[in-house]
């Protein structure tokens, strides 16, 4: 495995959980593709950098009180690939716990996360988070 793209992942980590958004988009390369996984209303493929930030994580993070504070359980890798598997916490704007878990497989291309794959509970967004 490519120890760079591990970092590389673990900093994205690291810099969401401290609320640093422009620095953690800038892991991202410009073309970047984003799945999330299941029939939530999160749920689909964004394309860019842009799309990622307005459709999916505007919106989520709108629901939620601070963000998600994410922890990494395992990290595993091969090539270009680097999967993970962490635990969410937070709280939505009413007060109520989201707490998921996650298996997320990254894509990194010259030291750009280039794709993300998202598998959770999708049954917990669609209770919490409608």
């Amino acid at each position: 495995m490519n120890n760079s793209n591990k970092r590389r992942v673990e900093e994205f980590f690291t810099l969401s959980n401290a609320g640093k958004t422009d620095a953690c988009f800038a892991l991202f390369s410009d073309d970047l593709v984003w799945t999330d996984m299941g029939t939530s209303r999160f749920a689909g493929t964004y394309r860019g950098k842009h799309a990622v930030m307005t459709q999916l994580l505007g919106p989520l993070f709108a629901s939620l009180e601070g963000g998600i504070t994410m922890e990494i359980e395992n990290m595993i890798g091969e090539g270009d690939k680097v999967v993970v598997q962490a635990r969410g916490s937070a709280k939505t704007r009413d007060g109520r716990d989201y707490n998921n878990v996650y298996c997320q497989v990254f894509t990194l291309r010259d030291n750009k996360i280039i794709e993300v794959v998202e598998y959770c509970d999708t049954a917990l967004i669609q209770q919490v988070l409608g």
